[in-house]
């Protein structure tokens, strides 16, 4: 059955409807008073675009590389965990609807299906994100397998050395339900969330226990060391981190604040991505996730410099209302939204976007200023 989509933000309310409300409060919500949450979908608000016209836009071309992979699109799946609450099949029936849409799909290490069986659903394009653990040889072994497996880059997620405090999730004391477990540590005493009674998220005392609060920038070469893939770092919301990154050979950076999960009051993400993109000088690739919900969305992050958008929430919507072919929906719902915005703005492919198709609102740049 084919998802129809009026559009995304209307899509959400009907996965609200079907998914059980603890679980709907985890994917949809965000950390303490959620205004990084908010922030990211205001930012969008706050750059108005500035159509040319009289160009022929007959002929449009949506597709990108991305890492030297081919996509037919410039929107790619973000990582996000625990796919079987919303879908018996979780992130096999997300790989096939990603595959199927032309686009790359960013696998957790928090799956609920194996990278092996997310692996197994085919050839297309696929990169692992990772968490470093306390013990590190549990990350080498993810290591091992992700580039055994055929995933072609690592994403290092690196603004969570400890987990944002998300008060709904304590509300419902948040965990995972019997019989659904981390199938990345099956076997491995790993793969369950602790219990949690009201007041605690499982999933924080999982993270506290977990993950390493040690991990610095000396330890990327820990991670070079065990793999010669491609390396993206996700969480980057400053010059001052993409320089270093840039300095310390990374591949790729992803302008992220957790979708407003972690540390709350940043920056949207789409205001973080100028002076990220600036600070990279061309030296590696940039990518931004947070908010995005319309193809014009997608436009914005492409002018300001991004070379694709990664999206989160409505994948897992898609996917809970109608499985794979949800998420494909999904995927080129955002895609023909994007073609639409380009042939309405001028722009007969990608690489006609830059940065003088926007005008920045805010006062203190001015009503009328352009970033041209």
């Amino acid at each position: 059955m084919v998802l129809e989509i009026t559009n995304l933000l209307e899509l959400e309310a009907r996965a609200q409807a079907k998914i059980p409300e603890p679980v709907f409060h985890y994917i949809a919500g965000g950390a303490e008073d959620e205004v990084s949450l908010r922030r990211n979908r205001e930012a969008f608000a706050r750059w108005a675009l500035r159509p040319r016209v009289l160009v022929d836009v007959s002929t449009r071309d949506t597709s990108v590389e991305v890492l030297g992979e081919a996509l037919s699109m410039p929107i790619l799946v973000a990582p996000t965990a625990f796919h079987r609450l919303v879908h018996p099949e979780g992130e096999v029936a997300t790989a096939q609807g990603t595959a199927a849409a032309g686009s790359l799909l960013v696998a957790s290490t928090l799956s609920t299906r194996s990278l092996e069986a997310i692996a197994a659903t085919g050839p297309a394009p696929r990169w692992f994100q990772l968490y470093v653990y306390k013990d590190r040889e549990v990350s080498a072994a993810l290591i091992r397998r992700a580039e055994a497996a055929g995933y072609r880059a690592l994403v290092l997620t690196v603004d969570t050395p400890q987990g944002g405090r998300r008060e709904q999730e304590e509300r419902d004391a948040f965990t995972l339900p019997p019989g659904l477990g981390l199938r990345n540590f099956e076997g491995e005493g790993m793969d369950q969330l602790p219990s949690a009674e009201e007041g605690t998220s499982g999933l924080t005392a999982y993270w506290a226990q977990m993950l390493d609060p040690s991990l610095s920038w000396d330890d990327l070469d820990w991670v070079r060391s065990v793999s010669d893939l491609p390396l993206v770092l996700k969480g980057i919301m400053t010059a001052e981190d993409a320089r270093e990154a840039v300095e310390r050979g990374v591949e790729g950076i992803v302008v992220s604040n957790h979708g407003g999960r972690q540390l709350d009051g940043t920056l949207g993400t789409l205001d973080a991505l100028p002076e990220v993109v600036d600070a990279t000088d061309g030296k590696a690739e940039v990518y931004v996730d947070g908010g995005v919900r319309r193809g014009t969305d997608v436009l914005k992050g492409l002018a300001l410099g991004a070379r694709a958008v990664l999206v989160g929430r409505p994948i897992l919507y898609g996917l809970a209302l109608e499985g794979a072919s949800g998420v494909q929906a999904v995927l080129e719902h955002l895609q023909e939204e994007l073609d639409r915005a380009m042939a309405l703005s001028g722009l007969a492919s990608l690489e006609d976007i830059g940065p003088s198709l926007l005008q920045d609102l805010r006062p203190s740049h001015g009503p009328t200023s352009s970033i041209a």
